[in-house]
């Protein structure tokens, strides 16, 4: 075992900077700037700003639309959430929608990195700054005011680390549930398999192989089908990196129903309740974990400064930091749910 240690440590000290015991510190999910301290969300209504949701079925971008509204009424501002549903035609009515009233900034998570942008034209066109938190768009010609994130790119490379860990020595075949309508699922999947690669070339045994990538949907529904399907046509398989938590939950279920449960190993993506939860039960491995209460923070700092005509970042990544069951045995939030 010990000549693949090396993979996640290198990545653990390089990428995130953090050892396993301050890794206690990403339970704290807090402001990008100032303190909460400072905000008076008693302040008068001055400006409108709508927020398209992805999907408020995962409860991701409701912790995002929830800090948005928090630090939008500590500056005036009223927000307003609708949810996208993940169709892409909803969103752009509902960008449309934003127009018509009027709204002083747009944020939305592109449901679409591609097929959303002639609806931010849209809004450019009238005038509105359009931000993005966690989806990227990728369109040709479209102005975004500014995006805060997380660094997908380097959780996927997390998530490679934790794979090559937990399935150790023997190797084998991996099932990678993706999500490529959303440019963060394509990096993080690009992430996992930079290390993957860099492992296979390492070894001469215990090499990970992909044997399928196929659409999860970002859906615990989608998930669960997805992977029941790949069960049947990959019987070898000893494990699945899911792009989020939803995903993961599904791919759990469906090895339950297969009694695969202690043979194959998930490591998912994103941090949300559930998925800490299920893995202080062991369920999942892994997660990298996100920060959605900074991403709305920060796009209210990035909304003031583009206001007052200031320099600002305009592109904010978040590194993410590995949460392992040692993580959920002291994590306060799950304590507090219990």
């Amino acid at each position: 075992m010990a000549k693949y240690v090396w993979l996640p440590l290198i990545l653990a000290l390089l990428v995130t900077g953090c050892s396993s015991e301050e890794s206690s510190v990403i339970q704290d999910d807090g402001n990008v700037v100032g303190s909460t301290d400072q905000v008076n969300e008693d302040s008068p209504v001055e400006g409108k700003i709508g927020y398209s949701a992805m999907s408020l079925k995962n409860p991701f971008f409701g912790i995002i639309s929830d800090s948005l509204k928090k630090a939008g009424a500590a500056h005036g501002f009223e927000v307003t959430t609708t949810d996208a549903d993940s169709d892409v035609k909803k969103q752009a009515n509902q960008i449309e929608d934003f127009i018509s009233q009027g709204v002083d900034a747009i944020v939305l998570n592109p449901t679409d990195r591609l097929a959303i942008g002639p609806a931010i034209k849209k809004a450019n066109e009238a005038g509105i700054p359009v931000f993005t938190c966690d989806l990227q768009c990728v369109a040709e010609g479209v102005e975004i005011a500014g995006h805060i994130g997380t660094d997908n790119f380097q959780g996927g490379e997390l998530a490679g680390a934790a794979m090559v860990e937990i399935l150790g020595e023997e190797g084998g075949e991996v099932l990678v549930l993706d999500f490529n309508q959303a440019n963060s699922c394509v990096l993080r999947v690009d992430g996992f398999k930079k290390v993957l690669d860099a492992h296979n070339a390492s070894t001469e045994s215990g090499k990970i192989t992909i044997v399928a990538e196929v659409n999860g949907g970002g859906d615990q529904d989608i998930g669960y089908k997805a992977a029941a399907d790949n069960l049947k046509a990959h019987p070898n398989l000893r494990g699945i990196f899911a792009i989020n938590d939803p995903s993961a939950l599904g791919a759990w279920q469906a090895i339950k129903e297969a009694d695969r449960l202690d043979v194959i190993q998930i490591v998912g993506f994103d941090g949300e309740l559930a998925g800490k939860q299920a893995i202080l039960e062991g369920k999942i491995y892994a997660d990298p974990i996100q920060f959605p209460k900074q991403m709305g923070q920060g796009i209210i700092e990035k909304l003031l400064a583009y206001q007052a005509g200031e320099e600002y970042e305009m592109t904010t990544l978040i590194p993410t930091a590995l949460y392992k069951q040692e993580d959920a045995q002291k994590d306060p939030e799950l304590k507090a749910a219990e």
